[in-house]
């Protein structure tokens, strides 16, 4: 059950072509029920959509136990490669991926390889033995937690980092989830987790320059697996077993936010910029003289979602319910050429819509919805002024 296209689909209506991106399987994080890979679950299926005919498909992940389902519409847009003109179709995804396929065939612009992978020790779970690993572009979100990824802003981050760590699990990406208390292990800490990396505001794409712009965020999930719960059928679901922090900050290093321009032309990043100043007021950064650390739920602030215009790359952030009880937000705008941020202002009401733009009377405005969560909802828009 479950295996459902929760998210938003995408269209090329020349090619009478619809792309669904589906989700994962019951349970996000126990398997033993559903052995194999689960086609054609956390996959991109192209169909036929006049007939319904499946004209190909591609599974980014096998049997998921990570909660890695494509929660974003894939973006359609024409790149060249090489010299060849490609119809593209690119699909971001919590995992911090972008898969990028010929849209018409299916073939991957670039070459997508079965990597070996760490097995499950939870009884009764088989997973598969390789995942898909795209080989461009690179993942543009912070993948697995090492030694190496750990905060290390001041010698004695990284020795905090390090002690709080050594109750968990921890490897690189698709590691599996444990047993609450497997091997003495409080739980693993997976990273993306599953509201990390790109989530369903997806991307926007400039359809002049091939460049993708994809916001991100990096939050880590405590995954431990409990017997029995909320489903009475399975043996295992979902527990608890928290991330550890170091006095609020997190121990994975900055930055916890991030805005990345994708050339799909190249398979390369054009530029990768924080989003957000994140906690640089915190006690434990006092006198570093930090630059932007990059926002998500850990740290207060989460992307909303991106607008790219002629010259421009909208973003907005909301500060996430619990977060000190902040409905607040920003609207920032950044040269879409190079990433720098022109332009920033404060709302006094969370956004919950990516923008969108618009023109009245030869005037262009930018627009999103602000409140949700109990709270009056609104829209809010700004006039583009001309320099």
């Amino acid at each position: 059950g479950n295996t459902n296209v929760w998210s938003m689909m995408s269209a090329d209506e020349e090619l009478g072509y619809v792309y669904l991106p589906f989700g994962t399987p019951t349970d996000d994080h126990y398997g033993g029920h559903r052995p194999g890979d689960n086609l054609f679950a956390e996959s991109l299926v192209c169909l036929n959509a006049e007939t319904g005919e499946r004209v190909w498909h591609f599974q980014a992940v096998h049997h998921g136990i990570w909660d890695y389902d494509f929660p974003c519409a894939p973006n359609l847009l024409d790149i060249t490669v090489d010299g060849r003109e490609i119809k593209a179709v690119a699909q971001v995804s919590k995992q911090g991926f972008t898969y990028v396929f010929d849209r018409v065939t299916g073939e991957p612009v670039w070459p997508i390889e079965e990597r070996p992978v760490a097995s499950s020790r939870v009884p009764g779970e088989k997973t598969s033995p390789t995942q898909p690993f795209p080989t461009k572009p690179p993942a543009f979100e912070t993948q697995g937690v090492t030694v190496e990824t750990l905060i290390d802003l001041t010698p004695e981050l990284k020795a905090r980092a390090l002690e709080a760590v050594q109750d968990f699990e921890i490897g690189p990406i698709f590691t599996p989830p444990i047993a609450t208390g497997q091997d003495g292990k409080r739980a693993l800490i997976q990273l993306p987790g599953m509201i990390g990396g790109a989530n369903w505001p997806g991307a926007a794409v400039d359809p002049e320059t091939g460049i993708l712009y994809v916001q991100s965020i990096t939050v880590p999930l405590g995954m431990a697996l409990r017997e029995g719960g909320r489903f009475g059928d399975l043996d295992y679901n979902r527990g608890g077993g928290g991330v550890p922090t170091i006095d609020g900050l997190p121990v994975i290093k900055p930055p916890w936010g991030r805005i990345t321009a994708i050339d799909l032309n190249r398979g390369d990043f054009a530029w990768q910029v924080p989003h957000g100043d994140g906690p640089r007021d915190h006690s434990l950064l006092q006198g570093l003289n930090l630059g932007p650390l990059g926002s998500s739920y850990m740290t207060g602030l989460a992307g909303v979602g991106t607008l790219v215009t002629k010259t421009l790359l909208f973003a907005n952030q909301d500060a996430p319910a619990g977060q000190g009880g902040r409905e607040t937000g920003f609207l920032r705008a950044f040269d879409k050429a190079t990433g720098e941020l022109v332009w920033e202002t404060a709302v006094d009401s969370a956004p919950v819509t990516p923008p969108m733009t618009y023109v009245r009377n030869g005037k262009q405005y930018v627009l999103f919805a602000t409140g949700g969560r109990g709270n009056e909802m609104e829209l809010i828009a700004f006039a583009l002024e001309e320099d």
